[in-house]
């Protein structure tokens, strides 16, 4: 599923940006990949290092709108309204579904088991169709369409 591109600029605008979920420094490790289908293989996020027991951070307000174990791992997600999702993991927590968190809040802390060396996985979502949270974090450039020779 694709996010319409008007859509898509509302729901990013009325986000604004995000602060960083862990400290600085915060190098990407692993890109967004936008999957060619919903159903296509991809990298639905980015990977960021960060050692094993930092604290996460709430990036913006919202609610927590999941907070378990999805297979293997401790994972968290967070509805900032208008359609805007983040995800967390793995990220032990204490929150649960319904709480109510703050931008810069301590959410909880990074455990091991997504990369080979700890890293946390941030995913975002408008409207259930992934992005990259680049987007709203002020790291994804503008696209600009140039005119024709």
């Amino acid at each position: 599923m694709r996010v319409p591109v008007r859509r898509m600029v509302a729901a990013v605008v009325a986000a604004s940006l995000w602060a960083w979920p862990v400290a600085a420094p915060h190098p990407v490790v692993r890109p967004y990949l936008a999957p060619a289908t919903p159903y296509s293989s991809g990298h639905r996020g980015i990977d960021i290092r960060a050692p094993e027991g930092a604290v996460v951070r709430a990036p913006a307000d919202g609610v927590v709108h999941f907070a378990g174990w999805v297979v293997d791992r401790p994972v968290l997600s967070i509805d900032h309204g208008g359609g805007v999702l983040s995800s967390y993991e793995p990220v032990s927590t204490e929150l649960r579904e319904g709480d109510a968190v703050r931008r810069g809040q301590v959410i909880g802390t990074l455990v091991a088991g997504h990369c080979a060396t700890a890293c946390l996985h941030l995913g975002a979502r408008i409207d259930g169709a992934y992005v990259s949270p680049l987007l709203f974090l002020g790291g994804q450039p503008r696209a600009v369409l140039l005119p024709l020779p």
